[in-house]
């Protein structure tokens, strides 16, 4: 006599940023409990999700390698996602996507940004290594080179402030205004941002001085440096140039400042 073991089903967990929902589908408990806790504060209550993934996982024999081997390329309308740690299939039109994955938070942490930033640069929208905070109902970016004091600006944020992230900021454009959206993608401080948006009043690129102040940079700088630290990460043309536009737009758009600084909380006495 066989006997026929139960499968468990897949249960869907959505997690929902910059007000994207995206359903992720396991069967493993231990493993849905590693994503609820990861993105606490961003699991979704919406019964329906706007993109689903299957997830699969496997236990590598050996660690694998999860830096410069990402690619990111597109076939006949399917998405294909991989570095050493995983590897994903997604057709935007269909659903759901496919992910093979180890059982580590930092392989689906990279594959969502990376579906997030295709979703943004089709809608004006992107991802950016900035810190980004909300105070008296209007949203800051702060944005520079690893050093140049995300984390800083961040971490002197008043109790007013409410901090989105203080690593990668969720720009989100809606019509001839952009909002600036907490996300989960936390940096030095290992604090997840806070899941609110606000309007967005202005974009400084941090420099530390020996005084706080604000310096008027060009259109032509202020595009190539926000074009530097936008995060992309897909191997096509089309989407390339679009990111691009979408740079343009937003520097005629929302005012790109330099904010030079000492590391004192009085640094956010200029910050309007």
């Amino acid at each position: 006599m066989t006997t026929t073991l139960p499968t468990t089903a897949k249960e869907a967990i959505s997690i929902e940023i910059g007000g994207m929902a995206i359903a992720l589908r396991t069967d493993d408990p231990s493993f849905r409990r590693l994503i609820e806790n990861r993105y606490a504060g961003f699991v979704g209550t919406s019964p329906s999700s706007h993109f689903e993934f299957d997830i699969d996982l496997y236990e590598p024999s050996e660690p694998s390698p999860a830096g410069d081997d990402l690619a990111v390329t597109i076939e006949a309308g399917e998405w294909l996602l991989k570095r050493g740690d995983f590897r994903a299939r997604w057709n935007p039109d269909a659903s759901p996507g496919q992910i093979r994955q180890s059982r580590t938070p930092y392989a689906i942490d990279c594959v969502l940004r990376i579906v997030h930033t295709l979703i943004l640069a089709r809608q004006g929208g992107f991802l950016v290594h900035a810190a980004s905070a909300i105070r008296g109902g209007k949203a800051f970016l702060f944005s520079g080179v690893s050093g140049a004091g995300k984390t800083t600006i961040s971490r002197l944020a008043p109790p007013d402030a409410t901090l989105l992230t203080d690593e990668i900021s969720y720009v989100r454009r809606e019509g001839n205004r952009y909002m600036a959206c907490g996300t989960p993608f936390a940096g030095e401080l290992a604090r997840v941002g806070e899941n609110q948006s606000a309007p967005l009043s202005a974009f400084f690129l941090l420099e530390k001085g020996l005084r706080n102040r604000i310096e008027p940079i060009s259109a032509t700088e202020a595009i190539q440096r926000l074009l530097r630290n936008i995060l992309f990460f897909a191997d096509d043309p089309e989407l390339v140039e679009l990111v691009f536009q979408s740079a343009c737009e937003f520097a005629s758009l929302v005012p790109i400042h330099r904010l030079v600084f000492v590391p004192d909380q009085r640094v956010w006495d200029i910050i309007r």
